[in-house]
């Protein structure tokens, strides 16, 4: 490991000494609960079991973020709040709106699972995998993410974890919002929306768009200048309508069309390897996630069902030199049908326990569909699960919960994944113990096994990968309440690892290993004034004891935010260390790789608002208040300082 800058140093030593924030029960806390307030774990989570189930009694390692945490930072892209997640690494191809990827305990990204209102939204045609670039943070209620092995509860894909991310509904009588905000990099963003609720119905529909002419994705710093921009029109609507208690119909819709300035690659003599270099190139795309559900409950909510349809389109045009062609075309669907009964009941007599039995149903069917100058391809896959769960409530304090899965899958071989969890809380001392194991799968993506380019051949002989992980930690209330400390190891396997190798996909053999630690801190000191921090450190090597690349092995932030002036002010401090990682380069021909090493960086953000009156809020932000020079992915360039202000208005 390098030696970190005496800047990085400082920093480090800072979210160390906060030990570390929003880990599984600290991202339960409300951001607006006054000072003196007992933090509590009664915030419940709709992602570590197929029922939502209060904090206290899961078992896995869980971060739940709040909407209100978003804005009082204001942060524009969802991928910048989980750089504040325990566990979670971030890595951009470049300024706003290039390729991010987000990797949970040193997996892959396309190992992570993502859901938007109960959507899974990764794309089948770019790798299996969610690029966070284009999904805004306007209207978000909350974002949990569930960490280690997932597949026994939601299949392919979740070997490092999920990312579930919901959004807000209609509440109380008709309200509506309004901001305007621009700043560095001729950068502007405009938002709208309107909602409304009554005990029966709600509705929440809004509009936003964004622009900036950005920076240079290829880094001025290797003799490039021409700026790349960047440009997204997101539209939404959310609706439920409840006729009777026991019975709720929910809809939502998501529409997103952007359009990101990219560089082509070349190859550089100095540095000896490719790298990203000036072009005209853009991608252009469109984006829709749609799902519609009902839920019922019978029998005085001891039996629940849910059933749901969910279906998501992916477009991207890639576009080279002559903005008027189109040089690619990929196409990515998903179509998904899933039914889920719960059961709920109490055995006083024996073992004074409750329990909850869930079966549940998952088919889904994949779509990928590929054009270009040098192939094309369109195929698809479906896949059934069949998934059973049971969680046992004993003595009060102790929840166990068991998970098992069985996929039927029309290319690979069926898959069976199991997951155990137990959590054990002791009331007297404020701690509760916890331990998770699981098993996972993930299936080679469409573009591994058939994809074809000027630099890649698919391989139809790939394995789906196999992991099996287990994490144990506690959580333990501090100053009488006021503070939350979590502690978490965890250890994670994963065999026939997917990577590139010369101009294909192989599964490497044997076992690539990842361990680490994760830790917590939430405190809230005085009135008004609350801080969290986290660090994580991971250790991540492939099966030939090579570090694995884009996983930095420390990775630490800090969050403050001080209301003040009769909480009609706010000012919120952000720190973020991103430790030394490792990263692949290529030959000329792309047919050999090679390694090199990124430095550390740290990012310190500063936001502020003030209510000029109840229905009128000016706000700003320093990003990158050091100006920091970094690389997230060699070569391509990351935005210096910048600064933004704005206004918003309700009614």
């Amino acid at each position: 490991m390098g030696t970190l800058s005496s800047r990085a140093r400082r920093s480090a030593a800072l979210s160390t000494t906060a030990l570390a924030v929003l880990a599984m029960p600290s991202g339960a806390l409300a951001q607006d609960a006054l000072a003196g307030d007992e933090i509590a774990l009664d915030t419940i989570s709709v992602t570590a079991n197929l029922t939502d189930t209060p904090l206290d009694q899961v078992g896995s390692a869980v971060t739940v973020l709040t909407g209100e945490e978003l804005r009082r930072q204001k942060i524009t892209l969802v991928s910048e709040a989980l750089r504040q997640v325990p566990g979670l690494s971030v890595n951009r191809t470049g300024p706003t709106g290039q390729l991010t990827q987000v990797r949970i305990r040193g997996s892959e990204g396309n190992q992570t699972l993502v859901f938007i209102d109960g959507i899974k939204a990764n794309d089948p045609s770019a790798g299996s995998e969610f690029d966070f670039a284009h999904l805004l943070a306007e209207d978000i209620e909350r974002i949990e993410v569930l960490r280690g092995p997932q597949s026994a509860l939601y299949g392919s894909d979740a070997i490092g974890g999920v990312i579930n991310i919901v959004t807000r509904k209609g509440r109380g009588g008709l309200h509506g919002t309004a901001s305007a905000q621009g700043g560095s990099f001729d950068t502007l963003k405009g938002h709208a929306s309107v909602s409304a609720g009554t005990e029966t119905v709600n509705l929440l529909a809004s509009a936003t768009g964004f622009r900036t002419d950005g920076i240079s994705v290829a880094d001025e710093r290797l003799g490039n200048s021409e700026k790349d921009g960047y440009r997204n029109g997101t539209v939404f609507a959310k609706a439920g309508f409840t006729p009777t208690e026991n019975f709720e119909l929910t809809g939502v819709a998501r529409y997103t069309k952007f359009r990101t300035d990219t560089d082509a690659e070349a190859f550089y003599p100095e540095y000896g390897h490719t790298g990203p270099v000036d072009a005209l190139q853009d991608t252009r795309g469109e984006q829709f996630y749609g799902r519609a559900q009902a839920r019922l409950t019978l029998f005085d909510g001891r039996w629940e069902q849910v059933a749901g349809y969910s279906y998501t389109d992916n477009d991207r045009d890639y576009r080279d030199l002559d903005p008027t062609e189109v040089t690619s075309t990929y196409k990515g669907r998903m179509s998904r049908v899933d039914y889920r009964s719960s059961v709920f009941f109490d055995t006083p007599d024996l073992l004074d326990a409750a329990h909850t039995l869930t079966l549940a149903l998952q088919h889904e069917r994949d779509k990928a569909i590929s054009k270009s100058a040098w192939s094309s391809f369109d195929r698809s896959v479906s896949s059934t699960g069949y998934i059973g769960e049971y969680q046992l409530s004993l003595i009060e304090d102790l929840v166990l919960t068991g998970s098992v899965r069985f996929d039927d899958n029309e290319l690979f071989d069926n898959a069976t994944t199991y997951r155990v969890t137990g959590a054990y809380r002791i009331e007297e001392t404020g701690t509760k113990l916890r331990a998770s194991y699981g098993t996972g799968v993930k299936n080679p993506t469409l573009f591994e096994l058939y994809g074809y380019t000027n630099t890649y051949h698919g391989n139809p002989d790939l394995k789906p990968e196999k992991a099996e992980g287990w994490d144990a930690g506690f959580d333990q209330t501090l100053l009488g309440g006021l503070a939350l400390l979590d502690v978490t190891y965890f250890n994670q396997r994963i065999g026939d690892l997917i990577t590139g190798a010369g101009n294909t996909s192989v599964n490497l053999p044997g076992h690539s290993k990842i361990e680490g630690v994760e830790v917590g801190l939430t405190v809230e000191p005085v009135e008004n004034v609350s801080v969290r921090a986290s660090y994580t450190y991971t250790h991540g090597r492939d099966s030939s004891g090579a570090e694995l690349v884009r996983r930095p092995a420390n990775v630490a932030s800090l969050n403050v935010n001080y209301r003040f002036l009769d909480d009609r002010a706010n000012l919120n401090l952000g720190i973020v260390y991103n430790g030394r990682q490792k990263d692949w380069v290529y030959s000329a021909d792309y047919s050999e790789k090679q390694v090199v090493e990124l430095d550390d960086y740290v990012l310190v953000n500063l936001a502020g608002s003030y209510e000029i009156n109840p229905n009128m809020e000016v706000f700003g932000r320093l990003e990158n208040i050091l100006d920091e020079h970094y690389y997230e992915v060699w070569g391509y360039a990351e935005p210096g300082f910048g600064g933004y202000a704005g206004v918003r208005v309700t009614f």
